[in-house]
């Protein structure tokens, strides 16, 4: 089945949108209203290439929203129940973003770049619509905003070879999470080390879109004599390693998920004196324990994947869902994620995954998977 996806005005193109044309790219989803890579013909290549060597990913369409002003701190804090105190310049951290039931809106990662400057670099939701209206009616003093700031991911093993290439040895000491302003040949960029893999790498956050072409051409002939070829997030690497994804794994208007279900429970500070958005219902939460719990599943064989949430049942009751799901190279067998009801998590035998291709029995375990 051959499916395409129009190409219009009223999703943006990415600074490198035309270097991915010219790169082969051979497929495209929407992410934050923006157009990006999902794979360029070869996932087998591609996912050696992360695993094995290093990858540039056009990730653009992970957008950023900005706080700046005399209440920007006020702000990023309240919008988050993970306690940002010594949070200093120049360091990310990654948030849960909580509605006022307590659940899941995103899982961005702030950067703090000044005292009064923020980042939050969003997955696929409107977040910037949602921290404009909190300032508005709390009436403080921040303006919120998308600012023109567009990230490349160097992605692998190897990405710290061509990051050095790039901008030198000090790129090696820079922490994880932690970010530097900085420019390749008068091209200005934030450099963080960062990404949505568990294979090491960085990404650099251009704040010029108009030099998206260049920045891309000089990233590849830094990374040719590594083997450096495009890639996408991939769905694949991020299950074996456990990683959640906004939007796969929960969103609040098909998956509602709380922290604590989500296994970020350590993130959210109730000790605190500090207010967040949620705070009464992530409270009641932790009194109770959550009604589920993030689980990995394990299935026979290699069904096709639902490409969308299904249900985890026993005996025709639904105990949970199995939100993605592939088959693993490393581990040879179909691996998935999703949440079962918490007393289900540690033993639970005789479950069923609803697949459109008919019931399949499914195994819990922990992750990240350690088969």
């Amino acid at each position: 089945m051959s499916i395409e996806i129009a190409i219009g005005s009223n999703i943006r193109k990415s600074p490198y949108f035309a270097a991915t044309l010219r790169a082969g790219v051979k497929c495209f989803s929407v992410y934050n209203h923006t157009y990006i890579p999902a794979h360029f013909g070869d996932p087998e290549a591609e996912y050696r290439r992360l695993t094995t060597g290093v990858a540039i990913w056009d990730v653009a369409a992970q957008r950023q929203v900005e706080l700046v002003g005399p209440d920007a701190a006020r702000l990023a804090q309240y919008l988050t129940p993970r306690n940002l105190d010594g949070t200093r310049v120049g360091q990310g951290r990654y948030v849960p973003l909580c509605d006022h039931d307590g659940y899941l809106i995103n899982d961005p990662v702030l950067l703090k770049l000044s005292e009064d400057r923020f980042w939050l670099s969003v997955a696929d939701s409107d977040i910037h619509l949602w921290a404009e209206a909190v300032a508005r009616e709390r009436g403080w003093q921040v303006r919120v905003f998308e600012p023109d700031v567009s990230p490349l991911a160097l992605q692998g093993p190897k990405a710290v070879e061509v990051t050095t290439a790039l901008f030198g040895d000090w790129v090696r000491d820079l922490r994880y999470f932690w970010f530097r302003e900085t420019s390749l040949d008068g091209i200005p960029l934030v450099l963080a080390r960062s990404g949505w893999s568990k294979q090491g790498g960085y990404e650099l956050y251009l704040t010029d879109g108009s030099r998206g072409n260049e920045l891309w051409e000089k990233v590849m002939a830094a990374g040719r004599v590594h083997g450096i070829g495009p890639g996408a997030p991939n769905d694949l690497e991020r299950l074996e390693s456990g990683l959640i994804s906004y939007g796969s794994d929960m969103r609040r208007q098909v998956v509602p998920a709380d922290p604590f279900e989500m296994g970020l429970g350590g993130l959210v500070d109730l000790a605190g004196s500090h207010d967040f958005i949620g705070r009464e219902a992530l409270a009641r939460v932790a009194a109770r324990g959550p009604a589920r719990r993030r689980v990995g599943f394990l299935l026979e064989g290699a069904p096709a994947a639902a490409g969308h949430p299904v249900a985890v049942t026993r005996d025709g009751a639904e105990l949970g869902v199995l939100s993605d799901m592939a088959y693993s190279r490393r581990f040879e067998r179909t691996i998935g994620v999703g949440l079962v009801r918490s007393e289900l998590a540690d033993d639970a035998l005789g479950l069923t995954a609803e697949l459109p291709s008919g019931p399949h029995p499914v195994r819990v375990t922990a992750l990240p998977f350690r088969l």
